[in-house]
């Protein structure tokens, strides 16, 4: 008798790859709310996209492989002049707009940042529609976007809630890749069969190791790895459509399967139906590019900064309550050795904050960090783990951030404990936050586009009703440079 190792006989494709297609194949998602932040949210990612341009370290890893390469019915590539093909565009795309750690984010037992999936839809969206006007079809239009974009951030987003790769050492970015493969097919005209086969490729490559985010080796790899899975997924979904076949007990397959290979045995947990939940609850980057788990803290040090300005050279400790999740990503002591080091640094943020008033890009470069004030007051910071945001942080009620910060002087005074749960971004300061998010948009576009197309692209993200009517490809049309 074959042991269930030598066992050639085919399984039929495991359920989670079915839910998925299933999923992604669905034209009934109805919901308001989750279009109208699609909307949102795509505003926030490509205003992130076109503020890293101003970025040297960003832009070299942009354009075609060969110089001046440019590819009929190509995808452009938004603030520059590109014309790539779509598995070169999503690398593009996806790399400036994660670029900053600046666009949204989700937190569950795995963190990570929906919108990173842009790239890969916005790339073989503008491809899809070019090519469809060569043949005299109709493009896909922005309301075809935002139903794909809602589609990718559920699948990464409840993918997350209980299954926490980073405990494993593994990446978040390997939930970038599922998602944006599974949609990328199905807007490359793939099958229920072809998006399962799809999947399977995607699982296959395993996960990145998070090296790249941790001290001591934290470096630029983090801004670039999101665009590095989108690129991915097209790539796995056009091999796809050529035919490649898939491996349908590539979770569940004994001894070589993802389960046993990566996850010691266990599988994958999936106890909420895939609808449009992550959207409607999605958490945007308003006020800081900063580490997500740090927003909190950041907006404590802000506010305690007027008071504390005029006495920091009186300054005896400075104690910091968090959740598990920021004493194991961004409690960081020592040397911070270049931009992405520093972002990552929770007592770097702080500490800036504190000094400045105000926490920008600009502020994690060399030349600003050697500022000799902001490593003194980092020595003199505590971090702790308060339980009750950790408790709240997972409480799917909440899904807190919170953040506490009281600063101590040598003459046996202290400040008033600054105490913030939910980030100007958070679901519950959603209304709060949206002027604000707008003021976003428009500074980053000002960074890189005249006042009067900054206004034309403001008002154009301002209707729902209008923007969903555009042509995809007269979107990118409107946010290249010639």
């Amino acid at each position: 008798m074959l042991s269930p190792a030598d066992n050639n006989v085919r399984a039929l494709p495991d359920t989670e790859l079915t839910l998925i297609a299933d999923y992604v194949l669905r034209n009934d998602l109805k919901s308001e709310l989750a279009f109208n932040t699609a909307r949102l949210a795509l505003m926030d990612a490509l205003g992130c996209a076109i503020l890293a341009l101003q970025y040297p370290a960003c832009t070299a890893l942009l354009g075609p492989i060969l110089p001046n390469t440019v590819v009929p019915q190509g995808a452009r590539v938004p603030g520059t002049s590109f014309i790539l093909d779509p598995i070169l565009a999503a690398f593009n795309i996806g790399t400036q707009i994660r670029w900053l750690d600046f666009n949204d984010t989700w937190l569950a037992a795995e963190w990570g940042h929906p919108s990173d999936n842009l790239g890969a839809l916005l790339a073989v969206a503008d491809y899809i529609s070019q090519l469809r006007l060569t043949h005299g079809q109709p493009p896909l239009l922005v309301r075809d976007l935002l139903d794909a974009q809602i589609k990718a951030y559920e699948i990464q987003g409840v993918l997350a809630l209980e299954n926490g790769f980073n405990r494993l050492g593994y990446d978040h970015v390997i939930l970038v890749k599922l998602a944006s493969t599974a949609v990328a097919t199905y807007l490359l005209g793939g099958t229920r069969q072809q998006i399962i086969d799809a999947l399977t490729q995607a699982w296959l490559d395993g996960a990145a190791l998070r090296t790249y985010r941790h001290a001591p080796n934290t470096g630029s790899r983090k801004s670039w790895a999101a665009g590095d899975a989108t690129s991915r997924a097209v790539r796995l979904a056009w091999l796809t459509l050529q035919g490649e076949q898939g491996y349908p007990s590539v979770l569940t397959a004994k001894h070589w399967g993802f389960y046993d290979v990566a996850l010691k045995g266990k599988p994958l947990k999936i106890d909420r139906a895939l609808g449009t939940f992550v959207m409607e609850n999605i958490l945007f980057k308003i006020s800081f590019p900063a580490e997500f788990h740090a927003q909190t803290a950041v907006e404590c040090a802000i506010r305690l900064h007027p008071s504390i300005k005029d006495k920091l050279n009186l300054i005896d400790k400075i104690v910091i309550k968090t959740h598990e999740s920021a004493m194991r990503i961004i409690n960081k002591s020592g040397p911070l050795h270049n931009p992405a080091d520093r972002d990552h640094c929770l007592q770097y943020m702080v500490a800036v904050a504190l000094l400045h008033g105000d926490l920008k890009a600009d502020y994690y470069e060399n030349n600003f960090a050697q500022d000799t004030r902001i490593d003194s007051l980092r020595e003199k910071m505590q971090v702790v783990e308060n339980k009750q945001f950790s408790l709240d942080y997972l409480d799917p009620e909440k899904r807190s951030i919170a953040n506490s910060m009281q600063v101590f002087f040598t003459d046996g005074s202290c400040s008033e404990e600054m105490i913030i749960e939910y980030p100007l971004g958070h679901r519950r300061r959603r209304e709060e936050g949206l002027p604000y998010l707008y003021q976003k948009f428009t500074h980053n576009l000002h960074t890189h586009f005249s006042p009067a197309k900054t206004d034309e692209l403001l008002k154009l993200f301002e209707s729902q009703s209008t923007l969903e009517k555009l042509p995809v490809n007269e979107l990118l049309n409107k946010l290249v440079t010639v």
